[in-house]
């Protein structure tokens, strides 16, 4: 897997513990879920199947939001040198929009989102990497 593809990976593991931080995702969830994903992305970043796939692991591991949350952190930091201004908003975009895609947003969901928009901020991708991805 690339940089790029872990980051996305592990951009849907946050959005889908966003889903799920206030109970099972229903399937109508799952289909907003996509809809918000691949829309944000798909205009901006090229495709994301891979949202499809994390939906189907993370059901069968049963991960707590927690595990899901912290794994998926070290995995954008990790990758973060690919991480482009317009990505990085395209990412809060997403958790902000499952979030509010089924009403009220929940005190779980607000403290995800917070801690996410805390924990993204000083992550600064090296344009020598995010630039070079977009020429090709």
């Amino acid at each position: 897997m690339t940089s790029l593809e872990s980051l996305h990976y592990a951009m849907g593991e946050l959005a889908y513990c966003m889903a799920r931080i206030d109970g099972v995702v229903q399937k109508e969830e799952r289909q907003k879920f996509f809809d918000i994903v691949k829309a944000e992305l798909d205009a901006h970043h090229g495709d994301f199947d891979i949202s499809k796939i994390i939906f189907q692991i993370m059901e069968k591991d049963k991960m707590s939001a927690e595990t899901t949350y912290e794994w998926a952190m070290k995995e954008i930091k990790l990758n973060s040198h690919y991480l482009s201004p317009e990505l990085k908003q395209s990412y809060i975009t997403i958790m902000e929009k499952i979030a509010e895609a089924y009403p009220p947003v929940t005190p779980e969901e607000s403290n995800i989102l917070e801690r996410f928009k805390k924990d993204i901020e000083p992550l600064h991708g090296d344009p020598i990497f995010y630039e070079k991805k977009e020429l090709i």
